[in-house]
């Protein structure tokens, strides 16, 4: 067990401290979901915000994501590698019966390589509150499907730090927090037969203006997850395949539009969950199927994200 807990802070702090990514751990995650890329660089909505395995937890969840953006305006621009990191508080509280709270709260640590010189900022991410409600849930044991739906709301709050100097003419994420009272609506579906299930969740995001009079474009995740429970005695596991998804709508500016800022991206996914007594763990990767993000002057690369939590 040892050995695990050392080989995942070794991979963390590679990916914090250093300005490339493991040279080998693509290739590890193809044998087995805040930074976004666009409009929001703080709330971590697009990588989801439950666990297949845990109704209700509290947990410590690590995120990176790889960009190539275009340093210039012009077609001959060069192109630089970015590197997002975050480490996300993160929990699912049941407050009464039907009603849960999720929070998010992350810490971003991102760096670049500009043709100007080796860029990087962290600090404290914007703290994502959400509430939700379980509008149905079957009650019978013995009905063959199972259905769970959940809807709500919440808020974003403005605690990371802007930077109007950042958006600039590479990726306007390149930001800790976004400066601006950003609001939430969420849903999420979840089907189960036997041991084979789908969750399928969405979520929008509704941006307003900051003091510096910018406005991220409003921003639509989701995502549809099909999952198998493997159950023994003394572990359980969750294998996890399917595909997510984020719009953007453009940026403003003083009240005006700013050209080549929204976008689109679809993610193929894949990871798995492990659980033992009241402790979970999970691996995931995120790899582009579609995008074109900021006009086509930034390129996703990949994600990939590790959680552990502990069960409520």
């Amino acid at each position: 067990m040892k050995k695990y807990i050392v080989l995942f802070v070794a991979l963390v702090a590679q990916q914090m401290f250093s300005h490339t990514p493991p040279p080998n751990f693509r290739g590890y995650l193809d044998r087995f979901d805040d930074c976004d890329a666009c409009g929001c660089s703080a709330s971590g909505g697009g990588m989801g915000f439950s666990s297949m395995l845990n109704q209700n937890f509290v947990g410590v969840r690590y995120f990176y994501q790889s960009y190539t953006s275009q340093d210039g305006i012009f077609n001959d621009s060069p192109y630089i590698d970015e590197n997002f990191n975050t480490v996300q508080l993160w929990a699912r509280i049941p407050v009464f019966k039907n009603f849960q709270i999720s929070a998010l709260v992350p810490y971003h640590s991102h760096n670049r390589a500009l043709t100007t010189g080796y860029q990087a900022i962290d600090g404290l991410g914007d703290i994502t509150v959400l509430g939700l409600y379980t509008i149905y849930q079957t009650q019978k044991d013995s009905a063959r499907y199972s259905h769970t739906l959940q809807a709500g709301g919440g808020v974003k709050m403005p605690t990371g730090e802007y930077h109007t100097a950042n958006n600039g003419s590479v990726n306007p994420s390149f930001q800790v927090g976004t400066g601006s009272w950003d609001y939430l609506l969420a849903a999420e579906y979840v089907v189960k037969h036997n041991k084979l299930g789908l969750n399928a969740m969405v979520n929008y995001s509704i941006k307003t203006e900051n003091d510096d009079e910018y406005q991220f474009g409003n921003q639509f995740n989701y995502a549809s997850t099909l999952f198998y429970v493997i159950e023994q005695p003394k572990y359980t596991l969750v294998p996890q395949l399917g595909l997510a998804g984020e719009s953007y709508a453009a940026n403003k500016q003083f009240g005006e539009e700013l050209p080549d800022t929204e976008g689109d991206i679809l993610f193929g996914k894949a990871g798995i969950e492990a659980g033992y007594k009241g402790f979970s763990a999970g691996i995931n990767a995120m790899l582009p199927i579609n995008q074109n993000l900021v006009g086509g002057r930034v390129e996703a690369n990949y994600r990939w994200s590790i959680n552990l939590n502990y069960s409520l």
